[in-house]
Order: structure tokens, then C-alpha cells, then sequence
């Protein structure tokens, strides 16, 4: 079994939202979450799709992976940095909030190609 994992930062959705994507596809198989995440109508799809896709393209980058066997092992979102912004308001006011990012960790997991055993080496005759 071969691991590999990829750390999305900055994604902008808030990780309440994001986690609840997270969730749809956590302990699936890659192709299957793939196609969960391709019909899920939210934004944070998008971005799930592209951690679990990368995790996948590192697990396969320099080893012989059986692309059938890749799952995802874990997946969690943790929160980004926060971004303080002010919106004016009456009276010459200014009223903080926060722009809130998420971070998506992508943990897969593969089983190697069964090699195949190699032939003995056949003796030629001499005539």
C-alpha cells in the first residue's frame, strides 16, 4: 500500500461549508468521489475535486499504481487565514468582518501493480 497526499491553502469558502462536501466523499473510492463531486451543487465542490484529483496525480507521479484500488484514506478541512475587511455604514461608521478561507487535506491510498513473473530464459540448441 503506497500513500500520497496533497494540502489545498487559501480556498475561499468558509470550512463549516467546505466540510460538509468533505464529507459526501470521505472513505470513497477516487473515481467514485469524482463523479459524487461533479454533481454536487456547490461551490466548494470545485475545490475538493481539485485536492482529491492532485492527491491521486501524486500517488501515481512515480510509482505503478493500480488505478482501481486508489481511495481516499482521509480527508479533513481545517480554517485558513482570516482577512480583516470593513464595510462603511451610516454616519460615517465603518463595521469589521472577516473574510474566512479553508484549508483541504487529501490523504490517498493505493495498492502496486501485480508484476508479473518473469519466464526463465530458454537454452538455444547448437547444431
Amino acid at each position: 500500500m503506497k500513500t500520497a497526499h496533497a494540502y489545498i491553502k487559501g480556498v475561499d469558502s468558509q470550512p463549516r461549508k467546505v466540510s460538509i462536501v468533505a464529507a459526501l466523499v470521505r472513505d470513497r473510492y477516487v473515481a467514485d468521489a469524482i463523479v459524487i463531486l461533479d454533481n454536487t451543487p456547490r461551490r466548494a465542490a470545485l475545490a475538493v475535486k481539485k485536492a482529491v484529483e492532485s492527491a491521486k496525480a501524486n500517488l501515481l507521479d512515480n510509482n505503478s499504481i493500480d488505478t482501481k484500488t486508489i481511495a481516499i484514506s482521509r480527508i479533513s478541512v481545517s480554517a485558513g487565514t482570516r482577512i480583516r475587511r470593513y464595510k462603511p455604514a451610516s454616519r460615517g461608521r465603518a463595521l469589521p468582518f472577516e473574510k474566512i478561507s479553508s484549508n483541504i487535506f487529501v490523504e490517498v491510498v493505493g495498492e502496486e501493480k501485480a508484476k508479473k513473473p518473469a519466464k526463465p530464459a530458454e537454452k538455444k540448441e547448437k547444431k
